[in-house]
Parts: C-alpha cells; structure tokens; sequence
C-alpha cells in the first residue's frame, strides 16, 4: 500500500486526515474487531482468490516446517495465516492450530520475537480476549516499535477495552506508520464513534481509494455501504454493496448488507432469499442472528427456531476454540426474549471492558428485566462520545420512557428514527409505536 515520502517528519494523525478533509477527534474508539465480529480487515466469505493464496500460504509454511521445524519465524507466519483463515473462512477452529504455532515459535525464540507477540495478540483480539491482546501487543511493541501492524493489534485491544486514550494514540502512531487501508479504516471506525459520519466517510474513501487487492476494495465497499445504511441512506448502501460484487460476486458480508437493504425496503422475500443464501454460503454469527430475527418479524416461528439452532451450535464452537462470546450471545439472548440471561452476559462482558457498544448492551438488558433506573447510566455512557447509532438512540428513549420522563424518551426516540428509520425491523416499528402512545409529549 501507498507509503508517506521518506526523508521528512511523517505527519500527524490530524495532518493526515486534513488530506481527507476531516481532522483529528481528541480522543475516542477506534475499531471493531473482527468476529466473531465486524472490524477493519474483516471480509468473511472473500474472494475465492484470496482463499485460495491464503491456503497456499498454509501449506508453503506446513513444507518448510516439515523439512526444519527449528524455524521460529515460520511458525510465527504460520500462526498468523492461521489466525488470517479463521477470521476469513469464519471458521474459529482455526484457533488452537493458530495458538498451537505461535507458542511454538516463542518456545524457540523466547527473547526478541515480536513476530510471534504481534501473532499472539492478534489470536487474542479475534478470541475477544481484549486484556490479553493489550498485554501481547505491548510486548509486541517493545521488541517492533516502528511496526504498523503492532499499532493496529493495539488500536484494537484498547477500543475494547474502553480506554479511548490509548486506542488513540496506538492509532495515530500506526498513521504515522504506514497511512493505508488498514489505518484509515480503523481511522474511520474513531470518527463513526464520535458521531463524526461525514469524517467517517471521508477515510473510508481514502481507504478505498487505496485498495488494490480484491479483498480490500470489498471491505471498504462494505463498510461504506454499512455506514451509509447506519445512517438512513438506502441508495448509497446499495450502490457501495452492489459495485463491491463487482470485484467479489460472492462476498458473504456484501450479500449480506444488499438483503439487509431489501428488508428496509420491505422486500421481505428477497430479504429472506438473500440471507438464507449467505448462511447456506458461509454462516457468521452475525448472518444467523439477522436472519433468525427476520424470519421471526416475518411470523416463520418454526424456521426462525432452526437457525437459533445453528447459532447455538456454532457458539459452541466458538466457546470450545477458545473465544469469548458473552456480548453476541447476550445480543440473541434478547432477541429470543431470554432476558435475564442476556443481562448475566452484557454484565459479564462490562465486567471485562467498558467501550460504548457493551454499555449499550448492558442498558437494554437492565431494561428489558424491569430495571430503569440501573439502566440509565449505562445507556448515558452509550452516548457520551456522540455515537451515532440508531439502536442505542431507542433504548436510551424506552429507558427514559419506563422512568416517565415523557419529553426526554420523545427526543431520544425521534433521534433514532431520524438516524436510521430502518434500524432494525423489530425496534424501528417499536419506536414508532412507543411515540405513538407516548403522543408526542415535549
């Protein structure tokens, strides 16, 4: 990817982003990780290619550790290819192979080896083991102080962990590091977090604008269709979903977001088509839990169930390879009405690390068992960086609505379905039905 000029002070992370014409927020969250989740450089169900180099890449390093196994820095490639198929395949099995190779490589190269650290918190990360992931990465840095992808293990590991501070700074150094895809991506994820969504998009242009690989241009595709969707613009979505097919015809998260659309377009049956493709494709927990909830709001109990089910089975997996779970498990527990085991989870998961999006989830269970008052706090915490998000805007306003504070859960969900009036196709009809009976009251 595209380097800075050598020879001169790189810039900072504001300088940078006035190239974007956008400029640096004081202090915020950086990204998503992968899944498990969303996150930069996460394209679950990519292109064949990509698949396809990365096994070769597998087997390259499989050959040459048959011929030697001494070879500390194969096994930390190994460990990281490994760590590259889980998230790409969806596939978290890949896991204890991952950890198996990077421990090798420390067992060989104990001292100095920030390959093998870096590896070890990105296997971390993808666990949602965010403490850990902080821990490898920092040792990471001591040993590769000038190396981006560190500031990237970094970045991530402190937006989960809620420090806004240090996910900042990591951010700002990986910029200075190397200004491409995945540092501008991570860029825009601080600026969404910020309510800063004009600033957002700009740095997932610049991201786009830098793509090359196949792989990449889907995942800026798909963050800006996703972002342009979070934020009520239906068109846009579809155009970034549609033109990123063009690179990928079967990218799983593109497929995804273009049935996302035509279920806010109330399209139902083309919804439901395209997410069962995509679970027939290649299921994520994600792409379960959206279709499962579809095919609840379509009154299909009975295959809805099923795909419960399967998400069951596939926490299972998830949970056996290692992998925290807690906060996507606590977001089905509430759709399936299991609502004080969605609390037990969301509290589990806060008890691990405070970003925005666990406060949320931590509110709307309170809520949802009865418990208003506790729940304020968390959804207030929700907004304090000036997150943009429609779905918290609707718990904050049903919070404020159970307290009685009428006037106050009338703005909070008039915001929500200003945000995004297709947010979801079980909360958007809930808040319009909640203005209704609360009758507009200011």
């Amino acid at each position: 990817m595209p380097a800075l000029p050598t020879g001169s002070r790189r810039p900072r992370l504001g300088a940078v982003l006035l190239v974007l014409g956008v400029a640096l927020i004081t202090a915020g969250l950086a990204v998503l990780v992968p899944p498990l989740a969303r996150g930069p450089a996460t394209v679950a169900g990519g292109s064949a290619g990509a698949s396809s180099a990365l096994d070769r890449a597998i087997a390259t390093a499989q050959d040459k550790l048959a011929k030697r196994e001494h070879d500390p820095r194969t096994w930390a490639e190994l460990g990281a290819a490994y760590v590259e198929a889980a998230r790409a395949k969806a596939d978290p099995t890949y896991y204890p192979k991952a950890e198996d190779a990077l421990r090798k490589s420390m067992a060989q190269q104990p001292d100095g080896n920030g390959t093998a650290l870096a590896g070890l918190g990105a296997l971390a990360n993808a666990r949602h083991d965010f403490a850990a992931a902080r821990d490898w990465g920092e040792r990471a840095k001591a040993v590769l102080p000038d190396n981006a992808a560190v500031y990237g293990v970094l970045t991530d590991a402190y937006t989960q962990l809620g420090d806004t501070t240090a996910a900042t700074a990591a951010l700002q150094r990986m910029l200075d590091l190397k200004p491409g895809v995945s540092a501008f991506t991570r860029a825009a994820y601080e600026f969404e977090l910020h309510g800063r969504v004009d600033d957002a998009r700009h740095a997932l242009d610049r991201a786009l604008a830098d793509a090359v690989d196949p792989g990449d241009v889907v995942f800026c595709r798909h963050l800006l269709g996703k972002l342009a969707f979070d934020n009520g613009d239906l068109d846009t979505a579809q155009r970034h979903f549609d033109a990123g097919l063009l690179a990928v015809p079967d990218a799983g998260p593109l497929l995804q977001g273009r049935a996302t659309v035509a279920a806010a377009r109330g399209q139902t049956d083309a919804a439901l088509a395209g997410l069962q493709d995509v679970v027939s494709r290649q299921p994520t927990l994600d792409s379960l839990q959206e279709y499962a909830l579809l095919l609840t709001a379509a009154g299909m109990p009975e295959p809805a169930a099923r795909q419960y089910a399967v998400i069951e089975e596939q926490q299972h997996i998830d949970a056996a390879s290692g992998a925290n779970i807690d906060l996507e498990a606590s977001l089905v527990a509430v759709d399936r009405g299991n609502v004080r085991q969605a609390l037990e989870l969301a509290q589990a998961e806060w008890a691990r690390r405070q970003p925005v999006f666990v406060a949320d989830a931590v509110a709307w269970a309170l809520h949802l068992n009865g418990r208003d008052a506790a729940a304020l706090p968390y959804a207030e915490h929700a907004a304090s960086t000036g997150w943009r998000s429609a779905a918290a805007a609707y718990h904050r306003g049903m919070i404020l609505a159970g307290l009685g504070r009428n006037a106050e859960a009338v703005t909070a969900l008039t915001e929500a379905l200003r945000i995004n009036p297709h947010f979801s196709v079980v909360g958007a009809p809930a808040a319009r039905s909640a203005l209704a009976n609360l009758g507009g009251a200011r």
